[in-house]
């Protein structure tokens, strides 16, 4: 999808530094989808911790497998 946003210069030349992307479209694209990303594991997160998850595994159960595949 084509869109025409204004961004400021140094926030977009820090971009494409951090994402090693040398043209922009694909540096902001990039960008986004890490935003995104780091969104969906945020929110995971604090689901998890507030016990709102459906994840059947106990705690102990969790242990016990990380024991196990570390062999």
């Amino acid at each position: 999808m084509r869109i025409t946003i204004e961004l400021d210069a140094e926030n977009m030349r820090r971009i494409q530094k951090i994402t090693g992307q040398k043209k922009k479209s694909p540096a902001v694209s990039r960008a986004l989808s890490e935003f995104i990303h780091q969104h969906q594991r945020r929110q995971f997160i604090e689901r998890a911790l507030s016990g709102q998850t459906d994840f059947s595994l106990t705690n102990e159960e969790l242990e016990t497998r990380d024991v196990y595949e570390a062999r």
